[in-house]
C-alpha cells in the first residue's frame, strides 16, 4: 500500500530527503511536491498522507492528525531562512501593511505573534507573489521564507533584515518548530504497517544526514545559487529535532495564535504509536 508523502522543495528539507532516498527503501513510497502551503491543502483534503507541514496546520485541523516523534524543522535562536524584509526599522512598523508570502501559514501566523505580542503592533496583512524589490516599494515590510529568503538576505536589497526565529527566541528563550512530520489519522490506522517503518527510516534518515552535509551539499542543486558551505552552514543551524523544549515552544506559539484568534482552538500534542 504506497504512502504518498509531501516533498517541500526548499533547502531545509534537502537533507533528510537525500538520506531517505538514497539509503532506504523507498518503492512504497510517492513524493508529492510543492511549497508549504499547497500541501497544507492536500494534506487536509487527504491527497496526502502525511507531510513535514506548517506546525500551524496541525494546530488549525489536530483532529485530523498526529504527529511523527522525534522530527521537526525547527531553530533554536536564527533560522537564516524566514525573514521579515523592512525599509525601516522594524520598531517603525506599528500600524503598517506587511506583505506576506504565499507560500507560508506557520511564519505568516509567527511573524503576527510577533508583531502583536512582542511589539505590542497593531497591523494590516496583504499575501503577495511580487520580487522582493518591487513588493518593498508597495509594503514597508514583507515577509519571505525559504529559498526566497536565502536569496533575499543575500542580495542585500532590503534596508532592514529581520530573523524570525531570533525573534522569536530573543522573545520566549525556547526553539521556534516551524514545521512538524504530520500524519493523517486515517492514513496512520489504513498504513500503520508502512508507516511504522517510515516513521523509523526518517529518525534513521535524520541521523544519517547530520554526518553527511558536505557529502549532501556536494551533489544537490541548491549549491548552484548558495555554495556548499553555506549550504553546510545554513543546514548545522536548522534543527531537526522534536524535544519537550521544542514542543513547549509549539504550544506557546498555538496559545499565543488562539488568544489572537488565528486558530480556531488550542490543539492536543497526540503522536503516532
Amino acid at each position: 500500500m504506497t504512502i504518498d508523502i509531501g516533498h517541500i522543495k526548499y533547502a531545509n528539507c534537502t537533507p533528510i530527503f537525500t538520506a531517505l532516498a538514497s539509503h532506504f527503501d523507498c518503492s512504497g513510497y510517492r513524493f508529492v511536491d510543492g511549497v508549504p502551503a499547497d500541501l497544507n491543502a492536500m494534506l487536509r483534503s487527504g491527497e496526502i498522507d502525511l507531510s513535514p507541514s506548517s506546525s500551524i496546520e496541525y494546530a488549525t485541523a489536530h483532529e485530523q492528525y498526529c504527529l511523527l516523534p522525534s522530527l521537526s524543522i525547527s531553530s533554536i535562536g536564527a533560522v537564516k531562512s524566514v525573514f521579515l524584509f523592512s525599509s525601516v526599522p522594524v520598531e517603525e512598523l506599528d500600524g503598517c501593511p506587511i506583505g506576506l508570502s504565499a507560500e507560508s501559514d506557520t511564519s505568516v501566523n509567527l511573524l503576527k505573534v510577533l508583531l502583536a505580542r512582542k511589539y505590542g503592533f497593531s497591523n494590516s496583512f496583504e499575501r503577495t507573489r511580487e520580487p522582493l524589490a518591487e513588493a518593498l516599494k508597495r509594503f514597508p515590510g514583507l515577509l519571505l521564507i525559504g529559498d526566497a529568503a536565502l536569496k533575499g538576505a543575500a542580495s542585500g536589497v532590503a534596508a532592514y533584515c529581520y530573523d524570525l526565529g531570533q525573534l522569536w527566541y530573543d522573545f520566549t528563550g525556547l526553539p521556534f518548530v516551524f514545521a512538524l512530520w504530520i500524519v493523517r489519522r486515517d492514513a496512520a490506522t489504513a498504513k500503520h504497517a508502512g508507516m511504522t517503518m517510515l516513521a523509523r527510516d526518517l529518525v534513521a534518515a535524520k541521523e544519517l544526514a547530520y554526518r553527511s552535509y558536505p557529502e549532501i551539499a556536494a551533489s544537490c542543486q541548491e549549491r548552484e545559487w548558495i555554495g556548499e558551505s553555506d549550504l553546510v552552514d545554513y543546514w548545522n543551524t536548522i534543527n531537526y529535532e522534536l524535544t519537550e523544549a521544542h514542543i513547549e515552544g509549539a504550544r506557546l506559539f498555538f496559545r499565543h495564535a488562539f488568544e489572537l484568534g488565528l486558530i480556531p482552538t488550542l490543539p492536543q500534542i497526540r503522536f503516532f504509536e
